[in-house]
This record gives structure tokens, sequence and C-alpha cells, in this order.
């Protein structure tokens, strides 16, 4: 099950239920990855992003990026059972409105997570696949088989970089630049993914675009002006961006022009703290447009405002 209604229905929800509606606290979300030192993505990443959009954050480690901004050296597992037992114990405690699975670092915690969802199909589970380059082949072709087999067929919206899921899930298409985004979506739901959300498509004009897809056709596209940076993190910002919206209750067409646009500014108001890639901004909204008058707070949106915020984009 994908825990989702169909993008062109309202994501309603039963007024008697005792979730976040009801008591006025936050929706909760499971997230399950690694932690990341430059804080560009991982667990850090998540959480910013969460809060940005008015969402609650539970983090499972799944292990820990062993990187700079300039590279990904390495990534230290955590145990599968481990991850299993904190995230069984925050579910028994707590109402989860949905999940995101980032970078779990083995076949057996994959295995681990699967497990997990199984428990909660009513729960929408967003997957991100990430560029995985910087690893051993047999690892990643380990952990990419277990992705297949175990995750993908409860996974309600894959969401990858254009390249990463042609190498993946298309590969005898790989050299080929432009591969139609439905192909993916059509590889995909071969293995169970209802929706795939596909990033990093060249458009005309120095523009760069993303498009929401099912087997059947696209739901939804944008494109930006292309930022002239190279970014770490970007994929992180847009998969927890996208859950925690539809944690909050959007639609998923809705709740992925809205990922995309945060996205956009995110990545508009990054910033490069390191001698490597740049980061995302998650909180851009909260940056005030002059700076304030001594003594003076400044005036910045808060999350309840993220809409507005988004939709005074300038792409």
């Amino acid at each position: 099950m994908s825990g989702l209604t169909s993008p062109e229905a309202s994501h309603e929800r039963d007024s008697s239920d005792s979730g976040p509606e009801a008591n006025g606290a936050p929706a909760c979300v499971l997230s399950f990855n690694a932690n990341d030192p430059t804080g560009a993505g991982g667990l850090t990443g998540d959480a910013l992003v969460m809060g940005s959009v008015g969402a609650h954050l539970l983090p499972v480690m799944t292990g820990s990026y062993l990187r700079d901004s300039r590279e990904t050296v390495d990534h230290a597992a955590l145990d599968a059972a481990a991850i299993a037992q904190q995230a069984q114990l925050i579910a028994e405690d707590m109402p989860l409105q949905a999940v995101k699975v980032g970078f779990v670092g083995s076949a057996e915690a994959v295995a681990a997570v699967a497990s997990f969802v199984s428990d909660y199909p009513e729960l929408p589970v967003i997957t991100y696949m990430p560029d995985l380059s910087w690893w051993d082949e047999q690892q990643i072709d380990n952990y990419q088989d277990a992705l297949r087999e175990l995750l993908l067929p409860q996974t309600a919206v894959l969401v990858g970089h254009n390249t990463t899921l042609r190498h993946w899930l298309l590969p005898d298409t790989a050299s080929r630049r432009h591969t139609d985004a439905t192909d993916l979506a059509r590889a995909a739901a071969e293995l169970g993914v209802s929706y795939v959300l596909v990033t990093g498509l060249v458009k005309p004009g120095e523009r760069i675009g993303s498009v929401l897809v099912s087997p059947q056709a696209e739901l939804c596209a944008q494109e930006f002006e292309r930022i002239e940076a190279d970014f770490l993190g970007a994929g992180d910002t847009l998969s927890a961006a996208l859950t925690g919206l539809l944690a909050m209750g959007s639609d998923l067409t809705e709740a992925t022009v809205e990922a995309l646009q945060y996205l956009d500014q995110a990545l508009d108001h990054g910033f490069c703290p390191g001698m490597g890639r740049a980061l995302p901004d998650r909180l851009f909204w909260a940056e005030a447009e002059d700076p304030p008058a001594t003594g003076t707070a400044p005036d910045a949106p808060a999350p309840d405002d993220l809409t507005q915020v988004l939709h005074d984009t300038k792409h």
C-alpha cells in the first residue's frame, strides 16, 4: 500500500482522528537517515526542513557519513537491530503521519526498515535514492538490490536525480541524456512504486526541471533557473520537504510543487562554509530582507507563513 490518496483527490482525514490535527500538535515524521557532519543533508538537514514546514522530526540514525564538504570518504553503519529498535520504540510512543527513508547504509539496514514499515501500511513512505558513486561497487549493488526487493514495493514516492535513477532503474539507457521520466516511473512501478519525483532534468535556456510522474502520465512539472553552484544535500532537502508537507495534510501534487519551490529558495540562499560544495539554507524564510535597527527584533516570517514566502519566489 502506498499510504497516499491520488493527487487528484484531497487528503481527507477522519475528524475523530486523535492525530496532530485534533490536538494542535505538529505532524510527526519518522526519518531513517545517516548523520551528516557537514550539516548538508542527513538527519540534520531533515530536522531543519521539517521544522520549516511545520512538522516534527523523529530521527532514527542509521549510521554516519565520513565526509567533509569536498568528498564523502565512507559511511559507518549502525547495527540493523539497533535501527529497528529505535524505530519501534518511538512508533509505540508517538503517532506517525509519514516515513522518510534516506541513506540507511547497508542491505541489512534496508531489511530492518522494510520490516518496520510493513507494520504501518497506512503511512506514506518517501524513499530518496542519493548518489552513491563514492561507495564500493559491491556495496552499491547489495544496497540497491535490497531496496529493489524489500523497500520499493512499500514506497509511495521515489525521489532521485535523473542520472542516478536512470543508472539504477534503466541501466541500458544510462547513456541517453533525455530519457522520458515516465519510462523511469514505469520501471519503478514494476517494483511496486506508485510515483517518482525526478530532478535534474536539463531544460532549454539554462533551466533545470523536475517532474512528478506515474506510469501513465506526468502529474506536475516545475522549472527553475540553474544556480551556478555545486550543492551537497539538495536531494535530502527536497525529499524531507515533500514528506513533511504530505504529513501535514497536503495532497501529493500540491506537496510536490511546494517542496520544489522550497528547495529552489534554499539553494538560491545557499552558502559555502567550507572548501568544497555549497549547502542549502533551509532557514532562508527566517532572514529579514533588511537588517533591523539596533535593538529591534527582525520581522521575519514564521514557519506558518512559509507558503507565502515560497510563492514570492523570483523564479
